[in-house]
């Protein structure tokens, strides 16, 4: 390259190009001939680049299905792989004892129906390979688990432990089974005690005739539990999967944000390429972390998720002093944000932040509470119990007794004005004998 420079720069020269112009443009010549694609290595790039295109345009569940499996224990990759599936109409599914493996499954398009993608058992948190496997192959061996009694009598307990089956509940591994995530996170530990007795049972050679159920098996002595928020069972899916997979918690909020002019996060990344500066975004505080600058002023880095994707933006100290309270994972909150598009990278600072609630609980009119009557009747269902989660505020709230045998309903307000937002409704509707939570 030394010998060719005298070369260029005379040649480049004598095509009217100043004498140090050419010194520089060799300069990056010469810089890249360090390390450079000759054409065979170009030449097979292009050719996986074309396979890859390939299989991507027209296998996209195939494609996408091993792409999450290759990052299964990266869940921020694995969380972009869910929403560009979405994106292109593919259903991703819950994990399920009775359908999931260790690898992503797909489930390719027929009969009118769209493609999908079963999650992997081994892409949750705090469950190994092995554990995935031993499910895999109790599966195998006698079939689909019928109930959880048969699931517990047929757990391999050397295997799997009670970490990992509260995982599992709290992702909805077990949804077919028991669609009451809180009654089976609640007795986990049920689970393991009929899954240990049985496997005492079996290396004595014991043959339980009084277990109850086909064929021997132990029913399971379920305790009530609490039943779980929306919200809350969010939350635990979050922790088990590591995105929020079946919702979001701001599909509660969905309603109160047309009304407070809220766009979400694709739609402002796609208003920011025409020139939009700023806007107001909700999202759920992901993480934070604090730093300072030269100056010794402390500002925050944090992240959010809507719906539609995770977005990052800056906090600097005047409104991170007001806000860092919070701040905190999990909590739902309004933003009014400034952004900037460099490329295709939209960067945003955080004029103004507050906690959604209350936002919401500013323009939320009113909520009807439907009880069963008979529940009621009965004394399982304690009218009183709905107050006691309310606090004064603006909003009406209507309580509706459902009589069912007389075919009419009894409708009542209640007296007073109170704080009303999505997670006061999870908890009205988590109360026993709550049919259903409507706004007025």
């Amino acid at each position: 390259m030394a010998r060719q420079q005298a070369r260029f720069v005379e040649g480049a020269m004598k095509n009217g190009v100043s004498q140090k112009d050419a010194v520089y443009i060799f300069e990056l010549v010469d810089k890249f001939a360090g390390y450079g694609f000759n054409k065979s290595h170009a030449a097979a790039y292009a050719l996986v680049s074309y396979h890859t295109a390939y299989l991507k345009a027209n296998y996209r569940e195939e494609f996408l299905a091993a792409s999450m499996t290759l990052d299964r224990s990266n869940t921020d990759k694995l969380a972009l792989f869910a929403a560009e599936a979405r994106r292109s109409g593919i259903i991703v599914k819950p994990p399920c004892v009775n359908a999931s493996d260790v690898d992503f499954l797909p489930e390719p398009a027929r009969d009118g129906q769209p493609g999908a993608i079963r999650y992997s058992l081994a892409a949750l948190k705090n469950i190994g390979e092995g554990a995935v496997e031993a499910i895999v192959a109790a599966r195998k061996e006698r079939g689909a688990f019928q109930d959880l009694s048969d699931f517990a009598a047929r757990l391999n307990v050397k295997a799997i432990n009670k970490r990992a089956l509260e995982t599992l509940a709290a992702a909805g591994a077990f949804d077919a089974l028991e669609p009451n995530r809180a009654l089976v996170y609640g007795n986990v530990d049920q689970i393991m005690a009929v899954a240990q007795r049985r496997a005492e049972e079996e290396t004595n050679g014991i043959v339980d005739l009084f277990g109850g159920g086909a064929g021997g098996t132990p029913k399971l002595d379920l305790r009530p539990v609490k039943l779980w928020t929306p919200m809350e069972r969010l939350e635990k899916e979050f922790e088990a999967v590591g995105f929020y997979l079946s919702g979001h918690p701001l599909d509660q909020y969905e309603s109160v944000l047309a009304s407070l002019s809220v766009q979400t996060w694709s739609d402002f990344e796609a208003a920011t390429q025409r020139g939009i500066t700023g806007g107001r975004l909700a999202g759920v505080v992901v993480s934070a972390r604090e730093r300072k600058s030269q100056k010794g002023n402390k500002f925050a880095f944090a992240m959010f998720s809507d719906s539609t994707g995770q977005f990052e933006a800056v906090i600097f100290s005047d409104t991170l002093a007001q806000a860092r309270d919070l701040l905190e994972p999990g909590t739902p909150v309004l933003l009014t944000v400034e952004a900037e598009r460099e490329g295709d990278t939209v960067k945003m600072r955080v004029q103004s932040i507050e906690a959604l609630d209350k936002a919401a609980g500013a323009v939320q009119r009113g909520v009807k509470v439907v009880l069963n009557g008979n529940a009621v009747i009965a004394k399982k269902a304690e009218i009183a119990s709905i107050k006691d989660l309310l606090k004064p505020g603006r909003a009406e709230i209507r309580v509706v007794l459902r009589l069912d045998e007389k075919g009419r309903d009894v409708e009542v307000a209640v007296p007073g004005r109170y704080e009303i937002n999505p997670m006061v409704k999870g908890s009205l509707f988590a109360l026993p004998g709550v049919l259903e939570v409507v706004d007025l």
